[in-house]
């Protein structure tokens, strides 16, 4: 399967070039297209991000799924960046949004280390969780409970793709049905702290204190003393949040 997507990317000559030259125009496009303010060109955006990613499905049939969950973080980001600038109106701000998502496509997406992977499932999960409950906020409970739990299992997938891990489908499984269990507990309570929601700081929170623990014990560089370290920090918003929280049965 790598090899196939490998052959599918160009790596040098004109085909190189013009690849990377949509990929530094994306994001511009997409700017224009919002800034337009009309339902019709911002759906054209969303459109726009799942056809950039053709190539995913330029193999046999039978390839498709597993493209598809392989591109997925990409999917979401992609996805994400759009939510973000039609939530914001100004245009510099929009256009901020715009050049994180050029650094995306350009730098960090196309790396395929270990360290890079974990980046990009742990900037998916953020980007998803926080797009997903900015668009939705009072969405149905079910819906927020599906969403959560995929976008978990997606990241967590992703996380583990750079690791000899052979319980890696089992982990992330578990994960997505954390997240869903959170997410389906809170959405009786759903706060917002700014731009970020309840369920999504928990989430982040533990995921993050997990991945760096997992991802310096896998590599040898995790030492006790700051294993208690980010423990302590991770249990100290947990509790932070449990406890400056309204547990009235609203939507703030």
């Amino acid at each position: 399967m790598d090899d196939v997507l490998r052959r599918l990317k160009p790596t040098r000559g004109f085909s190189s070039l013009a690849h990377n030259a949509l990929q530094a125009a994306l994001p511009l496009i997409i700017f224009a297209l919002v800034r337009l303010n009309q339902d019709q060109f911002t759906q054209l955006a969303v459109v726009l991000v799942v056809l950039s990613k053709w190539r995913m499905l330029a193999v046999r049939p039978r390839f498709w799924l597993a493209n598809i969950r392989a591109n997925s973080i990409d999917l979401i980001v992609g996805i994400s960046i759009v939510i973000f600038m039609l939530h914001n109106s100004t245009a510099l701000i929009q256009f901020a949004w715009a050049i994180a998502y050029g650094i995306w496509l350009i730098y960090l997406k196309p790396a395929n280390n270990s360290l890079m992977i974990s980046v990009q499932a742990c900037i998916g999960q953020l980007a998803g969780l926080s797009a997903l409950y900015l668009l939705w906020p009072n969405g149905p409970i079910y819906g927020l409970t599906l969403l959560t739990g995929l976008i978990c299992f997606l990241a967590a997938r992703h996380f583990f793709d750079s690791f000899d891990e052979s319980y890696s489908r089992l982990v992330s499984y578990l994960w997505g049905y954390f997240g869903a269990s959170l997410a389906w507990v809170l959405s009786h309570w759903l706060l917002y702290y700014s731009a970020l929601s309840q369920p999504v700081i928990l989430l982040i929170t533990i995921s993050y204190a997990i991945a760096a623990l997992y991802y310096l014990d896998h590599n040898d560089k995790l030492s006790k003393a700051f294993k208690q370290q980010l423990i302590a920090v991770m249990l100290v918003i947990i509790i932070v949040v449990i406890i400056f929280s309204d547990w009235g049965s609203k939507v703030v």
